[in-house]
């Protein structure tokens, strides 16, 4: 799915772009699964890649640390139920 379908999914249910875009819930996921699930980077960035380094690479390092990142995806699935659930939230630290 590309990220403009995500944009206009966000639009069509009133988000404005300086709310929401698609990328940011990569950026979210990102922040969420390191500091507060305490996954390690390397399998988050697996997992969340863009794109594999090496033209090679791309082709035949799917599965890396599968079974990790398979884990660790079912714990972000769990984490989001909970959130909707009305799970206690802690706010993040703000910068800047």
């Amino acid at each position: 799915m590309s990220e403009n379908t995500v944009n206009a999914a966000l639009r069509r249910m009133g988000y404005s772009s300086d709310e929401m875009c698609g990328h940011g819930f990569r950026a979210t996921a990102r922040t969420i699964l390191d500091e507060v699930l305490g996954f390690r980077v390397e399998l988050i960035e697996q997992q969340l890649a863009h794109q594999v380094a090496d033209m090679h690479g791309r082709a035949y390092n799917r599965t890396k640390h599968l079974p990790e990142r398979t884990k660790m995806m079912q714990v972000w699935a769990d984490y989001l139920d909970e959130l909707k659930a009305g799970a206690k939230i802690f706010p993040l630290k703000e910068y800047g």
